[in-house]
């Protein structure tokens, strides 16, 4: 099979600006690198030409997800080394999160089994899916599910039982406990 001529430089000044508008500007060169060696890798996978610029701007897609997890897992180190971490927040700044944080280890412990594991191993602990999958003996895909679900039944118990507003952050303001639930997370005072 013939490989599809591909002008690099054309691709790049159509992929740079959507890659732009989507990470910060210190991460636009190495995204567009990743991209340009996940298409390289898959360009013999590519069956119909027509359509390349899909399959391009899937690939950039995948490529921007992934750098966002990535600062997600590891926000220090992706910091410019001329900027200082920002002060640690004391922890009685923040008593809505300390509350959801004490219901949120019940909760997992109310999981079933397998997400529990998951959940713990994961999101609490930190291990990679891949390590996780290895540690339980179970397939990478299996312990994706787990860990997705097990969030699913976390999002669920908390929102049954607690009313969380959220600011644009992501950070968590207020915890208000619903009136039927009888819910402890209760922001201490």
């Amino acid at each position: 099979m013939n490989e599809p001529a591909v002008p690099w430089r054309d691709v790049a000044a159509r992929l740079q600006p959507f890659i732009a508008r989507r990470v910060p500007a210190p991460d636009v060169d190495d995204v567009l690198q990743d991209v340009f060696l996940r298409m390289h890798r898959g360009l013999t996978t590519l069956r119909d030409d027509d359509r390349m610029t899909a399959w391009m701007f899937q690939i950039a897609r995948v490529a921007i997800a992934d750098r966002g997890r990535d600062r997600g897992r590891h926000p220090l180190a992706d910091q410019p080394s001329g900027l200082e971490p920002a002060a640690e927040t004391n922890d009685d700044d923040r008593p809505a999160e300390q509350a959801l944080a004490s219901c949120l280890t019940i909760f997992v412990a109310r999981l079933e089994s397998p997400y529990r594991e998951a959940v713990t191993l994961v999101e609490l602990e930190g291990i990679t899916i891949r390590a996780a999958a290895e540690m339980v003996g179970a397939s990478l895909s299996a312990m994706k599910s787990r860990v997705q679900r097990g969030r699913a039944q976390l999002r669920c118990m908390l929102e049954d039982c607690c009313h969380i507003a959220i600011d644009a952050r992501g950070a968590v303001t207020d915890v208000e406990p619903r009136a039927t639930a009888g819910c402890s997370c209760q922001p201490r005072t």
